[in-house]
């Protein structure tokens, strides 16, 4: 066996009391990458034959696949702000992305309050950049340069593909700008910015978080990936398949600079997507799960997820218990020997030791969601969930029978639905209220939602 492997694995049983070296004494680096509105469906190491991602499927391939992969948000803004502070989002009000009154003017954020993974990792010595779509706020104090990133290169939030609004290179100037060049792509500009960031950094421990706005609408791709697909008829899946196509080109750009730089195995590198796809406006597929973005059924908040640390994490294998993306802010600190305290008061969990196999339990008693009046909770295979698809009503389902979530089993089984019942309550009364509510679009009425942010959901 690799005794680098071995060496890891007895310094994770030692509790993570000093960092794990490799042969050139340094931490690991850690690089999220996180697309946007993908279904459960999509990626080669989903099942998908249609569309290759070689490049992502060898993430998959060379370390875990988890196949009960949740965000703590069924959507854009909530997942990264849960994702950045290893918090659930609701904790601090950030239930839902900018929209009507505090939500805008500026004061749409990531609370101030919150310390961030790059916060954390600056701290330990770490140099850090963000690039790709941010969507956490673009006051001058919300954006990456003042939240722990040395470097910022992309877009305030979400925008097109070509000449994208809001653009900030941080190294040129801290205002956001239009991109007006013809031949720029996000995609490919996140990717070259990505490698060049590599070789410039390559001496030194970096977190480096990749969000792309691929998937995210409208649907945008240059010729030379459209022309991959000519045998997809359909030009809203061609064009999405182009766009998968081109990120996957973008991370394979990312994994190569890693392997001419000697750092593969120096490198902890995490793959997910922010929520389920929007099925009718980007033709992203959900698979066997039913619902998809801005649902707490199974398909908006359960996504395509898989880890690589190569000579620490187990090559080919897979990961059947829940785990959320929550877990990898404490995971990486863990791997880089960073020591969470109990004053952090983080949700997630450090997922090594279940990875290694030195642990058998679930990493997580139970997950929870709230999202206006929607709200799940899932306990072992136990669900319960209250969704729009169904009024809201509240639904209990036993998700290793029933993975569409088709058969209520709630009078069938009313002890465990006042179990998870009782279960929720705990945690919502640990939430604070949302401190803004989505864009009047996206509303069913405001004195409605007014109510629901007066007075957080129960079931």
């Amino acid at each position: 066996m690799n005794p680098l492997f071995l060496l890891r694995a007895f310094a994770l049983l030692l509790g993570f009391t000093i960092a794990v070296p490799g042969a050139e004494g340094r931490k690991p680096n850690v690089i999220i990458f996180l697309c946007d509105d993908v279904g459960w469906g999509e990626f080669g190491f989903q099942g998908n034959r249609q569309i290759p991602t070689p490049n992502i499927d060898s993430i998959a391939r060379n370390g875990i696949r988890f196949t009960h992969g949740y965000v703590s948000g069924p959507y854009c803004s909530p997942t990264r702000a849960g994702l950045l502070t290893g918090r659930y989002q609701t904790r601090f009000g950030h239930e839902f992305n900018e929209g009507g009154g505090a939500g805008v003017g500026g004061k749409f954020g990531l609370p101030l309050s919150e310390r961030t993974m790059a916060d954390r990792f600056k701290a330990s010595g770490y140099e850090t950049i963000a690039i790709g779509k941010w969507h956490l706020g673009a006051s001058p104090q919300h954006l990456p340069m003042k939240r722990g990133f040395d470097e910022f290169y992309g877009t305030v939030a979400n925008t097109a593909y070509y000449k994208p609004r809001a653009f900030v290179d941080s190294r040129k100037s801290p205002e956001a700008h239009p991109i007006e060049a013809e031949d720029f792509y996000t995609t490919d500009a996140y990717a070259a910015r990505a490698v060049e960031w590599i070789q410039n950094h390559k001496t030194k421990p970096f977190l480096l978080y990749l969000p792309f706005n691929a998937q995210h609408a409208p649907l945008q791709a240059p010729e030379k990936y459209l022309n991959r697909f000519k045998d997809i008829a359909d030009e809203k899946r061609r064009t999405f398949a182009a766009i998968m196509s081109a990120m996957d080109d973008a991370v394979g750009a990312v994994l190569g600079a890693l392997r001419k730089a000697e750092l593969e195995e120096h490198t902890l590198i995490w793959f997910h997507s922010d929520n389920g796809g929007p099925t009718q406006s980007t033709s992203s597929k959900n698979g066997p799960l039913r619902g998809f973005k801005a649902s707490t059924l199974e398909g908006g908040v359960r996504v395509p997820f898989c880890v690589q640390w190569k000579g620490t994490l187990p090559a080919g294998s897979t990961y059947t218990l829940p785990i959320i993306q929550l877990d990898i802010l404490p995971t990486s600190l863990a791997a880089a020997g960073v020591k969470v305290e109990p004053a952090w008061k983080l949700d997630g969990v450090n997922l090594l030791p279940h990875l290694l196999g030195d642990s058998k339990e679930p990493p997580h008693e139970a997950l929870y969601w709230r999202f206006g009046a929607q709200r799940a909770i899932r306990k072992g295979d136990w669900k319960l969930v209250a969704a729009n698809a169904d009024g809201n009503k509240l639904r209990l389902f036993n998700l290793a029978e029933d993975v569409g979530e088709a058969k209520d089993l709630t009078e069938s089984n009313p002890g465990k639905a006042k179990e998870l019942q009782a279960a929720w309550d705990k945690w919502n009364a640990e939430q604070a209220a949302p401190l803004w509510m989505p864009a009047p679009a996206n509303q069913k009425g405001k004195a409605k939602n007014k109510a629901k942010a007066n007075n957080p959901p129960k079931p």
